[in-house]
């Protein structure tokens, strides 16, 4: 069911008062798409827009650099976080938490919980969700393939990324050691698990009024529930694309995912904005746990902003919604600090 509400709203004195640090890789990126980084980068360029448009007091940095010192700043907009090392998501959020500078999203410690796929994994089985059988590689432990799953086919992922980055598909237990063994040398620990022809289905969360407010359901539907999206196709860099992102419109698939997404998500309040990522069995119906992604891609063309459409919020109102309620959370908006605005 369709929840409406109404978008936060920053208020002007705050608007400005307060400064608001944006750390993005990409955000002073003024082309198209990106070489290798693709629509990762429009999407930081068009964060920073948004920001401006909205009005508010806005400081702009591309690197983890803007932290190692304290900044001239009341707030931290981090965006900064496939920074190409392991757990780089939970860098911006230590650098605040030793600055003690608010921040929008979740702690370090939830950020680097929910960004390794094996440790989510265990979290969702304690709290009773449906969850494929899978196994961890960590890098610099013995691989034994024993450990693998039984299925037909497997999926082979690095434990934390983005995007589908670095994914592939396995048929025998000799592509899965090739594939542990490439992905171990370029850094990566390993997550193996049986493939399930199906959809993804994504359940995005916001923060209303100081609590969860779900956001209208989407469905990544595949042509074939049996092809594997790649990294490729999510950012946009190869022509073409095999699944559409529409509304999911069964009520009995909703309000399971939501069942789920409502136990799982007590595991990692407060984080402001996320994803609960299902997959929907296209045999049997069955919708399994498949990964969570605090402080997804707000991109205007991403899910979250999708769903948002659907409540009749322009992205924009998303975005104000989401850093309206991250300020009051950390009491910005209760006391507004006396800074004139540049």
């Amino acid at each position: 069911m369709t929840r409406i509400a109404a978008p936060s709203v920053l208020p002007a004195s705050a608007k400005r008062a307060l400064s608001i640090l944006l750390i993005a890789k990409h955000v002073l990126w003024e082309g198209g798409l990106h070489p290798s980084d693709g629509t990762h980068a429009t999407y930081h360029r068009e964060m920073r827009t948004t920001l401006e448009e909205i009005g508010v007091n806005l400081v702009l940095a591309d690197s983890y650099q803007a932290l190692f010192e304290e900044p001239d700043a009341d707030f931290v907009f981090p965006l900064l976080n496939r920074g190409g090392f392991l757990n780089s998501e939970m860098l911006l959020p230590i650098l605040c938490e030793r600055h003690r500078i608010p921040y929008l999203g979740a702690n370090p410690i939830l950020r680097g919980l929910s960004d390794d796929k094996h440790l989510s994994k265990h979290m969702a089985v304690a709290r009773g969700l449906p969850t494929a059988p899978w196994t961890i590689f960590r890098r610099g432990a013995a691989i034994d393939l024993s450990a693998v799953p039984p299925a037909r086919k497997w999926v082979v992922k690095p434990n934390a990324s983005s995007a589908s980055w670095g994914i592939s598909a396995a048929d025998d237990l000799a592509d899965i050691g090739a594939a542990v063994d490439r992905l171990h040398r370029e850094g990566h620990d390993v997550i193996v698990e049986p493939f399930i022809p199906g959809h993804d289905i994504e359940v995005c969360v916001i923060t209303r009024e100081g609590r969860p407010f779900i956001l209208p359901m989407q469905i990544v539907e595949q042509e074939d529930p049996h092809y594997l999206r790649t990294y490729l196709e999510k950012r946009n860099l190869i022509d073409g694309q095999a699944y559409e992102i529409r509304p999911l419109r069964d009520e009995a698939v909703i309000a399971e995912a939501e069942r789920q997404s409502l136990a799982l998500m007590q595991e990692f309040l407060p984080f402001d904005y996320g994803r609960f990522e299902f997959r929907l069995d296209s045999r049997t119906g069955e919708v399994r746990f498949m990964e969570v992604n605090l402080n997804c891609n707000l991109w205007s063309r991403k899910t979250i902003s999708m769903a948002a459409r659907q409540i009749g919020w322009s992205h924009a109102e998303l975005i104000e919604t989401i850093l309206t309620e991250s300020l009051a959370r950390h009491g910005l908006l209760q006391q507004v600090p006396q800074r004139v605005a540049a």
